[in-house]
């Protein structure tokens, strides 16, 4: 078991949230797999290719996280990584949740779990991550982080729909929260 594996395991039973017969975990390269799958059934999330979730999986394990379930089967996920320029400050690219673990509060645990674990290990305090207008859920996961965080957020646009190649394509805002001012690894 890896440091962030053992990290995970004991944030977990802290999280009252955390669906029961699941477990919080850190990705493996042979999730990959999987976890495009269930980015590709959201049919919200801008799929990438399958290659660049195995390299996910491999590069950044230690600010991304699954969701297991009683077989070990990999059933939501948060993938994302520390900014270079602001290494305090967590970049949250994409949560997705298996269609049958649906509306049991799973991506808030997985957030949550996530944001304790690189608070404790990488000294993180803000979270970032865009989202389209058009996307209530992530708003509304977002935006309930932060009340949990007891953290500010401040939105605006990064990037407009025109900078974007394929066109047809929502502007994604920009969410800054933070400072966190508490997690489960600081409770």
């Amino acid at each position: 078991m890896t440091a962030a594996q053992a990290a995970l395991a004991g944030a977990d039973r802290e999280f009252l949230g955390m669906p029961e017969g699941l477990e919080l975990d850190a990705p493996r390269v042979e999730d990959g797999a999987v976890i495009w799958r269930i980015a590709r059934d959201s049919k919200v999330l801008d799929l990438n290719s399958s290659y660049s979730y195995l390299l996910w999986c491999r590069d950044f394990a230690a600010t991304s996280v699954v969701a297991r379930d009683g077989q070990g089967e990999p059933v939501g996920f948060v993938t994302g990584y520390i900014r270079p320029e602001r290494p305090q400050t967590l970049v949250v690219w994409q949560v997705a949740v298996d269609h049958a673990q649906r509306g049991r509060g799973l991506a808030g645990a997985l957030l949550d779990g996530l944001t304790a674990r690189v608070a404790d290990e990488l000294d993180v305090h803000r979270v970032e991550t865009t989202i389209t207008p058009d996307n209530t859920a992530s708003n509304r996961l977002f935006t309930s982080f932060a009340e949990r965080h007891g953290a500010a957020v401040q939105r605006e646009v990064l990037f407009h729909g025109g900078l974007f190649p394929d066109g047809g394509h929502e502007p994604e805002v920009l969410y800054r929260i933070g400072p966190l001012a508490a997690t489960a690894a600081t409770r």
